[in-house]
């Protein structure tokens, strides 16, 4: 099965494993498991890290392509498909353009989506899966 972080269970992943949901860390510590992360999440950590909305020790925004490499985690660019067909992903209530092009991302590359976002539930409706 193919994985796709949250940008939170990402930044738990590497800084605070223990805020990791049992079922999204045993799949983070299997090897045969393939878990990606998006550049979204590389955007988000950056935007709310210039805004000192999230505070980083050790690391910058700059660091985590390198990071999430080095972590084994495979990076899941924006495709011209994922920018295109975004529309198609209907407005709920939840409206973080950030979660909402990664549910999109997940939704359309039929991906798992590690996250504890409970403002996602609706979009299991559309098709998004989720393990937490």
């Amino acid at each position: 099965m193919n994985y796709l972080l949250d940008t939170h269970a990402l930044l738990w992943m590497l800084f605070e494993p223990d805020q990791l949901g049992l079922r999204a860390a045993a799949c983070l510590k299997n090897p045969d498991m393939d878990v990606s992360v998006s550049v979204v999440s590389f955007w988000e950590i950056s935007l709310k890290y210039a805004t000192g909305k999230l505070q980083l020790s050790g690391v910058t925004p700059d660091d985590f392509p390198t990071i999430a490499r080095q972590s084994g985690l495979d990076i899941l660019p924006i495709a011209d498909t994922d920018a295109a067909t975004f529309h198609h992903l209907p407005r709920m209530e939840h409206k973080d353009p950030f979660d909402r092009l990664i549910i999109w991302q997940a939704i359309s590359h039929k991906l798992t989506l590690l996250s504890q976002d409970r403002a996602f539930t609706p979009y299991r409706e559309l098709g998004l899966k989720v393990l937490w």
